[in-house]
Order: structure tokens, then C-alpha cells, then sequence
């Protein structure tokens, strides 16, 4: 029969806990377990005064921020709303049913008090736990950038200098109405709005140093301490930047760049990861600059800020090309460090023979030309840092291969760096397995994690403005990243099922099709070459298999045969979410990282290439 219609009867007190309402498995309640924040107390009394109102707990700030960006959110408002609607994020924060929860825009000003200080000594906490646990490898180095929209148009831009006039009228008219009215204690104000959060410097330890080493570091700019600031006052030559002449009335820190080659133009920024090398991919270091800046110019500040920081001495840093200049490669190999990175192939750019066609003798110093003359050594530019060797013309107008050697009358001229010794320590990394391998690893431990992060946690595009802000966003992103991985440590993994019915980075579902691929260092061609790896001639390519969480789970329980040398069997062992790589591995040590990959269901040509369809 059909019952009668419910009765909205919801005006009635009860009785009821909230600790009676949230299950006892929850993602919150495992959180609240496993990380332990009371070290942000003891951060923040210098930053409150001894009388007035009382402030809201900084352990419930950063909590709330957490939940932000783990939920992938896009304002405090809609945090707040999360907050009062969902009962397991109240129940973690601290606040009952008949408590009232903080003001969104009370996020906002102790956002501002803080500064940007105490969020990089937040991610350090997350990564000094994620050290002690363990999950950070320390010899492997993997350094990347990705590009993040600005929250701001391109038609915010206009000429700088207007701006700059406009500004420096409006602040003066202002510093000197605070004067007028509120003297000294006026000024303060307006610098510690300058420069939020700015922390008394470190004392400085009396070491014997160098006479000439405090003068060298007073002229390198400090990326880090700087925040990720250009330096503006620096020019090279006759080249000006883009952004000299342009700046946004919108996010003025924020400057144009193309997401992709040929795209459109957009306002953005640079967010730059400094990654383990273990499996967990711990981020270490992060740092946001304007979109002007090139990759390669933090690279060294990023590096040595880590390996300090953590006491850690890698054997190898993997970059891609934009970061194998000649000014990160010497000092990163003189401290012992390799170097992969690809090198710029200059003899693309040219119709005739390129250098990498003239060999060198250092014995005699000279060049050998592939028609087998000799090039001497001419003069050297040491404005330049290059030695300029040159052939005879009298013997480059009688050489066989001239058309396609030079066209010049005074003879064929090779320009070499000074520090050429050093490229071609580079060079010879290519022609390694570690390099291979590294390069291989590079894409699966970088680029996945921007990935991830704009995909679930909402870096796509920036949704605070200036700089030091949007530096507090990527490391909040960059610690729920890390975060993920203690818990899974810890005995909580971060899976895509639904609890909720919704979906989102913690809560969406997943559909992957993976397959068993070898050991990374055996690349693709590990898949064509299963017979090779321990099983029987006849043996059929792997099985493809195209699932949802639950047939994973169930693959797992089959435990499929691994085709490395072992002839041992797969377990899952790390799946976030899509499009995360599921990530399986026998009991092998070595078999691991890279032993198997997840593809998307739109993975099918590269399936279907190597025979592998399903």
C-alpha cells in the first residue's frame, strides 16, 4: 500500500552528538588522528597582543585551510558554507552543532596576518613529517614548472609607467594625510601591510668566511627571500622584458605569457615544484614567480635551500631543456651533483655544419673539421665567456665541403664556451642508462603532480591576487598534496570511492586501464619484449584490462603476473584519483618505480600501437 506523505517535522530539539554522527571511518576523523597541529600555536604569539579579543584558534585557521584546498574550493565563502552543511568537516574543526563557525572574512584577515612566513614554515612542517616517516628519498631531484592563470584579464594590462605614476601620487597624497593625522604609528601600519608577516631575521652564526663572500651574495638575488620577485632594476643589453613596459591594474604582480605554443595570450604566473625521487613524490620546495621569469633562474635557489634544509646530498637533479644553462650546470656539477637535463641542439638553427660535426682536441687545443683541417685557436671573448677558433681561408676556398661548411671568405669560425668541459660532461650523461631512465621517470614524478594539482585542488587558475598570496596558495596545494601520501603512510589511502555520491579530489570516481609495463628503465619496449623477461616463448602479450575501483579491487585479488625478471605477482599499491597513474608492483625491490602505469580509457591508440588492446 502507499504509505502517507512524510511530515516536515523539523523544528524539535533532540538530544544527539556530534561525535555520535560522524562515522567512525571517516577521511576527517582519520585526519584529525594522524596529524597533530598543535606545533601553529606556539608560531603565532608573537603575532596577537596580550589584551583584547580573543582570536579564533589557529589550529581551526589552518584546519579550515586544509579542508579548502583538499576539497578543491574556490572561496572561503563556499568553505564556510561546506563547513556549516557537512558534519564530518564541523566535527573536525572543533565546532558543535550550536557553536557558530568563524566568518569567511575572518579567514581572510588572519590570511593577511600571518603572512607568507608562516605558511612556507606550515609546509615545511607537513614535509619535515613526510621525512620522518620516511617517504622522502633524497638522492633523486626532480625539478619542473607549470604555468597558472592569474585572477585577472588581459584587458587589466596597460602601460606601466601610468600606473606607476598613479600609484606613487596616490600614496604619497596618503602618507602624507597619515602623517597629518596619525603620525609615526601611521607609517608602521602601512609597512607591516607592506610586508605581512615579516620575521625577525635568523642570527647570524660568526664563521669564518670568505672576504669576498658577503659582497657576492649582497648582489644575487635571493629568489626565495625575494617571494619569487622579478628583478626589475637587472637588464641584459638591449633586451627589455615585455612586462617593463605592461603591467596589470588588476593583479599588478601578475604578467602576460601564452599557456601553450601558439595559444592565446593570458595573465599568469609560474609555480615551480622541486620534487623526491622516492615513489610517494614528496614535494620539497615550492615557489610561485611572475610568468617572466624563466624556469631556470630559481633552479639553483631551489636546490640548495632543499638540500640545507633537509641535510640531503642527491646524486642526480633531472630537468627538462629550459633549465641546461650553462649557470646552473657548474655549480650543480661542482658540488657533485649530475646534471640531466637535455641540452639545446644549436645545429638545428643553421643550414651548415653545426659544432657537434668538428671534434675537439685538447691536447693541442684545436678543432679537427670533417674534411679533417685544423681550426686554431683565434681570440677569445671573455665578455662573452666563448674562445673563437678559426680556419685558414686559404683552405676552406679549396675544401670539398664548403657549400656546406660556411659561407664566409674568412674562413670557418667555432665558437666554444669557455666552461665547455662541463657540457660535455652533460653530454655524456645522455649517452647513459641512469640518464634514460631519469629522463623516462621525469614525466611520471613532475608533470603528474601539476596534474593532480589543478585537477582536484584548483591551481588552474589562481583565485587570490599578488604575489606573496598566490605563494600562499601553492603551498597550501603543495601540502594537501604531501598530505595524501603521509596518510596513505599512515595507514590511510586516499581512494576515489564515493562515500557521498559526489564527485571532486577526495570523493570522484575513477576509470583506468592499466597494464603491466616492465621496469621503468626498460621502457616500452619491455611490453613487445615479455618473452625476454623470464616467461615462455608462446607467452601472450598482458591482458588489458578496462575497469571501475571495484574490478581493480578484485584485479588486485587475482594478483596479476609482473613481466620483470622476478616472475613475481602485482598488488595495488597507489591510486588517488583519475588521472593519477595506478600504480602497481610486485615484491621486488627494484621492480619499483614504474613497474606498472594507468591509462585512461582515451589511452586506446597508444594501446592499440603496441598490441596491447583488450
Amino acid at each position: 500500500m502507499l504509505g502517507p506523505s512524510k511530515a516536515r517535522d523539523l523544528d524539535r530539539p533532540i538530544v544527539v552528538s556530534l561525535e555520535a554522527l560522524v562515522p567512525k571511518d571517516d577521511l576527517y576523523r582519520q585526519l584529525e588522528q594522524k596529524l597533530d597541529l598543535s606545533f601553529v600555536r606556539d608560531w603565532m604569539k608573537d603575532c596577537y597582543a596580550e589584551r583584547g579579543r580573543s582570536s579564533v584558534d589557529p589550529i581551526v585557521f589552518f584546519k579550515l585551510l586544509l579542508v579548502l584546498y583538499l576539497e578543491g574550493l574556490r572561496s572561503e565563502r563556499q568553505l564556510m558554507r561546506l563547513a556549516a552543511d557537512r558534519l564530518s568537516v564541523r566535527w573536525y574543526v572543533g565546532y558543535g552543532l550550536d557553536e557558530t563557525l568563524p566568518d569567511h572574512s575572518t579567514l581572510t584577515r588572519i590570511r593577511e596576518r600571518y603572512g607568507l612566513e608562516v605558511f612556507r614554515r606550515f609546509f615545511d612542517a607537513i614535509v619535515e613529517q613526510c621525512v620522518d616517516s620516511g617517504l622522502v628519498l633524497g638522492k633523486e631531484f626532480y625539478i619542473d614548472a607549470t604555468k597558472v592563470q592569474a585572477n585577472a584579464s588581459l584587458d587589466s594590462m596597460k602601460p606601466r609607467f601610468a600606473v606607476d605614476e598613479h600609484l606613487r601620487n596616490l600614496f604619497e597624497a596618503a602618507s602624507d594625510e597619515g602623517q597629518d593625522s596619525a603620525g609615526q604609528h601611521a607609517d608602521d601600519e602601512q609597512r607591516d601591510e607592506e610586508r605581512p608577516g615579516e620575521m625577525a631575521e635568523p642570527t647570524q652564526l660568526p664563521i669564518n668566511s670568505p672576504s669576498d663572500l658577503a659582497e657576492q651574495n649582497a648582489k644575487r638575488h635571493d629568489w626565495m627571500a625575494e617571494g619569487g620577485e622579478q628583478e626589475r632594476d637587472v637588464q641584459h643589453g638591449s633586451y627589455r622584458r615585455v612586462a617593463d613596459f605592461q603591467m596589470s591594474t588588476t593583479d599588478p604582480d601578475a604578467t602576460s605569457m601564452r599557456a601553450r605554443m601558439g595559444g592565446a595570450l593570458q595573465v599568469g604566473y609560474h609555480d615551480h615544484f622541486l620534487t623526491d625521487g622516492g615513489r610517494d613524490r614528496i614535494i620539497l620546495k615550492v615557489l610561485v614567480t611572475p610568468s617572466e621569469v624563466m624556469e631556470n633562474q630559481v633552479m639553483l635557489d631551489l636546490l640548495w635551500q632543499t638540500c640545507f634544509r633537509w641535510k640531503l646530498r642527491p646524486d642526480q637533479i633531472a630537468a627538462d631543456t629550459t633549465y641546461g644553462t650553462i649557470e646552473n650546470i657548474i655549480p650543480i656539477e661542482d658540488a657533485g651533483i649530475a646534471m640531466y637535463t637535455p641540452l639545446p641542439n644549436w645545429d638545428k638553427r643553421t643550414e651548415y655544419f653545426g659544432a657537434s660535426r668538428f671534434t675537439y682536441d685538447p691536447e693541442t687545443d684545436t678543432y679537427r673539421s670533417p674534411n679533417g683541417e685544423t681550426l686554431r685557436r683565434e681570440t677569445a671573448k671573455y665578455t662573452e665567456g666563448t674562445i673563437v677558433y678559426q680556419a685558414d681561408h686559404t683552405v676552406c676556398d679549396v675544401c670539398p665541403l664548403r657549400a656546406q661548411c660556411t659561407s664566409s671568405k674568412e674562413g670557418r669560425r667555432i665558437n666554444r664556451h669557455i666552461d665547455e668541459d662541463y657540457l660535455d660532461r652533460v653530454r655524456a650523461y645522455h649517452r647513459t642508462e641512469a640518464y634514460e631512465k631519469a629522463m623516462r621517470k621525469r614525466k611520471l614524478w613532475t608533470e603528474p603532480l601539476f596534474a593532480e594539482a589543478k585537477l582536484w585542488h584548483g591551481l588552474r587558475r589562481f583565485r587570490l591576487r599578488r604575489l606573496w598570496r598566490v605563494n600562499v596558495e601553492a603551498l597550501m596545494v603543495a601540502a594537501a598534496q604531501n598530505l595524501k601520501r603521509l596518510l596513505r603512510q599512515r595507514g590511510r589511502g586516499l581512494t576515489p570511492a564515493s562515500r557521498n555520491g559526489g564527485s571532486g579530489p577526495l570523493h570522484g570516481r575513477g576509470y583506468a586501464r592499466h597494464f603491466c609495463a616492465g621496469h621503468l628503465d626498460r621502457g616500452v619496449g619491455a611490453l613487445e619484449a615479455r618473452p625476454q623477461l623470464g616467461t615462455a616463448p608462446d607467452a601472450s602479450p598482458p591482458t588489458v584490462l578496462g575497469s571501475t575501483l571495484s574490478t581493480l579491487s578484485s584485479a588486485s585479488r587475482r594478483r596479476l603476473p609482473c613481466p620483470c625478471p622476478s616472475g613475481d605477482r602485482l598488488h595495488v599499491i597507489d591510486w588517488l584519483a583519475y588521472p593519477t597513474p595506478l600504480r602497481l608492483a610486485c615484491n621486488t625491490p627494484y621492480c619499483f618505480p614504474g613497474s606498472v602505469r594507468a591509462f585512461s580509457t582515451r589511452s586506446g591508440r597508444f594501446l592499440r600501437r603496441f598490441g596491447l588492446r583488450g
